[in-house]
């Protein structure tokens, strides 16, 4: 190796530390700004012995809560889940839920077939969220449940809404708005599951309350079902089973039976008018129903429209129109005739096809709403322009065939009603005068004629256990001898009872009870001035049996029963003619003496344009009862007018309000339908044809002696030798004054 040019040079062992390094030139910092310090790395907080344990403690306090938080939740979900799928695995198809009720409904049809009346809860068929009007599915859910195709089942937004709705108004939290979805309604309707059981709940009423119950049981339970539906069914499905069991006022169980019952249209047809109002009803159905207040409904609807129009369902000129054309009732639900008719119907045929009937039943029936209109209308007319202020005295009408097929029944003043007292059926009074017929019935069935004299005369009866008796006129006149037609024609109470007496007590009870005269009839000889009781349709049924030519009548209204669907009745009805109870030709003498009480007597008032009418007044003692039963050759009709509770009428007789009713009720009857002669007979058929024309005792007459001119007197069936003018007429001065005074108190 080299020494000088390539030697290397001494070997020096290498510096690790320097001394003092040596500092690196510092860029020159300007005047405004200070140099900063490098910053010590960060120890330990020293927070001291307390705030450290306090920290601890929160720290621990933290994870405990979050620990059971989570912990809780799953729990919670975990319940939830098994209760939804418990719930789920119970659920029938939707199919099975429709038609929820327990009970059926009876659907009652008029002569012409038309439904006129309801009972039970209807149901109208089967609808679906499909066949129903777009109107009404988009009403329902604009009303109930915005987000119902949005959500889960149950909505928090909704919850949470409601809670502080309720606590702004002074409400508990769930008290009043629920926030509940359509879902969570469906699961109320449901109750949840659970069957209706007659050991639990007394009625189904009480049973349905307990379902709609709120509270915060109820939410909790509600939820799962809820959900498990929407895991079951599709919204629609869901919504179908709300569209067919939802209680929707006076009676109708679902969107098809109440669409039917307030509008006569199908579900399937509604506009949207229509629509709302029946949406509208859900918020609380009695309250809304349109049969209830028309115009509440109206009001109800139109807020149900501002949210349809809000919601964009309705166009601005779908909802200006619909606002412009409120909706109406049909004819049907507006007039709600024949609610009495109807209760007396469903009482007439056994309960377990009527109130307990657990089949829907379809009922024709022999009312005729014109003529039930007519009947409501005249008595609305009289007691509006003839009645004072304020009065409670009622009144009941009916109206029937000669057959006693019934036609029309009031059973009180207020008549859009259902499930009232029914003056007309239940209602138990005297008759007074409207009696008396009975009695010249039973006269002249006997043989006595309408020009057959009677007496009028004070009258003085002995009667055993009671002592004398001595009935009065109302006028307290007395006119001497009459014939027996205007005995009848101005309702002679002496001579009344004379001809009582001469026909025989007995036979006056066979002939009324033979009629239809059901109740019991009074012991004594007042039986023939109408102390006894009956009701307006047993009266009226009694007088149809006068103008059908003598038979007796059992009044109805049930022309045939059926269930729903099937073509052929149970039953048919259970009334009409009976046996005959006086022969034809007295009935024809009788209506023509009832006619003469409306052309000349006591029943002027009933006198009708155009037609033929009979009748007979009846006023009771006090004039607690005032009455007028006629007929035209048409209908029978009966009107009664009195108080509840018995008291006296002021200034009402039987010939004054209750005949101007009739003739209210029979001139809108008759209104244009031809003017049929009454059957009555003619005074040529007995006057001068050697019958039997005087009546008083007498010696016997021998059948086979030629009949006298003038006819042949009778006494109790037989006949008697007339003798002379003079005697003829010195006997009926005897007959009538000493002679028949002293057999009467021979006899009694």
């Amino acid at each position: 190796m080299a020494g000088t040019g390539g030697r290397r040079g001494p070997l020096v062992a290498d510096k690790r530390y320097a001394k003092a390094a040596k500092a690196a030139p510092q860029p020159k910092s300007s005047p405004s700004r200070k140099p900063t310090k490098p910053k010590a790395p960060r120890g330990p907080r020293n927070r001291g012995p307390i705030r450290n344990a306090l920290f601890g403690f929160v720290h621990l306090v933290w994870r405990v809560i979050w620990g059971l938080t989570w912990r809780g939740a799953a729990i919670v979900f975990a319940i939830l889940g098994l209760a939804t799928f418990y719930f789920y695995s119970q659920l029938p198809d939707y199919t099975a839920l429709l038609d929820g009720r327990n009970r059926g409904s009876v659907t009652m049809l008029d002569e012409a077939g038309k439904v006129f009346a309801w009972r039970g809860e209807t149901f109208g068929g089967q609808s679906t969220a499909k066949t129903v009007s777009p109107n009404l599915k988009n009403a329902i859910v604009a009303t109930e449940d915005r987000r119902f195709y949005r959500h889960f089942g149950v909505s928090p937004r909704g919850i949470a809404s409601a809670v502080a709705i309720n606590l702004r108004e002074g409400r508990g939290p769930l008290e009043g708005n629920g926030g509940s979805t359509i879902t969570q309604q469906v699961a109320k309707l449901l109750c949840l599951g659970v069957k209706y059981d007659p050991q639990r709940w007394k009625t189904e009423a009480e049973y349905e309350n307990d379902c709609r119950s709120g509270g915060v049981q109820r939410k909790i339970k509600e939820i799962p079902y809820a959900l498990a539906m929407e895991f079951k069914y599709s919204k629609d499905e869901i919504l179908t089973i709300y569209l067919n069991r939802a209680y929707l006022g006076a009676g109708a169980r679902g969107f098809e039976a109440a669409a039917q019952r307030y509008f006569g249209i199908s579900a399937a047809n509604v506009n949207p008018s229509q629509a709302a109002m029946l949406a509208g009803l859900l918020k609380a159905p009695s309250y809304y129903a349109p049969t209830t207040n028309l115009k509440r409904s109206q009001e109800r609807a139109g807020m149900v429209l501002a949210l349809m129009h809000e919601q964009h369902f309705l166009t601005d000129a779908q909802w200006e129109e619909a606002k412009a054309h409120p909706a109406t009732l049909s004819e049907a639900a507006q007039a709600r005739a024949g609610g009495y008719f109807a209760d007396w119907v469903m009482d007439s045929i056994p309960d377990f096809l009527s109130k307990d009937t657990t089949e829907d039943v379809i009922i024709r029936t022999t009312l005729d709403q014109r003529i039930q209109s007519a009947a409501e209308e005249a008595l609305k007319t009289v007691f509006d322009t003839k009645v004072k202020d304020g009065s409670t005295a009622e009144a009941a009408i009916v109206v029937m065939s000669s057959d006693g097929a019934v036609r029309a029944m009031v059973g009180g003043r207020t008549t859009k009603v259902s499930g009232a007292f029914n003056r007309a059926t239940q209602a138990k009074r005297q008759t007074g005068s409207t009696f008396k017929p009975f009695v010249y019935a039973a006269a002249l069935d006997m043989g006595w004629t309408p020009d057959t004299p009677i007496m009028d005369a004070p009258l003085t009866i002995n009667v055993p256990g009671s002592g004398p008796w001595s009935p009065k006129n109302y006028t307290n006149e007395y006119l001497g001898e009459i014939p027996l037609w205007r005995a009848l024609a101005n309702s002679i109470n002496t001579a009344t009872v004379r001809v009582g007496q001469a026909v025989g007590f007995d036979a006056v009870r066979k002939v009324a009870s033979d009629f239809g005269f059901a109740s019991e009839l009074a012991a004594g000889p007042a039986v023939v001035l109408g102390v006894s009781e009956s009701t307006l349709l047993e009266m009226t049924g009694a007088y149809a049996g006068i103008l059908n030519g003598g038979s007796s009548v059992k009044p109805y209204g049930l022309t045939d029963l059926r269930l729903k669907g099937d073509s052929d009745p149970l039953f048919g009805a259970g009334g009409g003619m009976g046996e005959r109870v006086i022969s034809e030709k007295a009935a024809r003498e009788l209506v023509w003496m009832m006619h003469q009480g409306v052309e000349q007597g006591t029943s002027r008032r009933a006198k009708l344009d155009g037609h033929d009418a009979a009748g007979k007044t009846g006023t009771t003692q006090s004039a607690r009862d005032a009455w007028f039963i006629g007929f035209t050759a048409d209908f029978v009709t009966g009107v009664w007018m009195g108080y509840d509770d018995n008291r006296p009428l002021t200034g009402v007789t039987g010939g004054g309000l209750p005949a101007e009713i009739w003739h209210e009720v029979m001139t809108r009857v008759e209104d244009g339908q031809p003017a049929d002669p009454l059957p009555m007979a003619d005074p040529s058929e007995w006057r001068g044809q050697g019958m039997a024309n005087t009546a008083y005792p007498g010696e016997s007459w021998n059948s086979n002696d030629p009949i006298p001119e003038g006819g042949v007197p009778v006494v109790n069936g037989e006949l008697v030798r007339p003798g002379t003018e003079a005697e003829r007429t010195e006997k009926r001065r005897e007959t009538f004054g000493d002679k028949i005074d002293s057999l009467l108190r021979q006899l009694y």
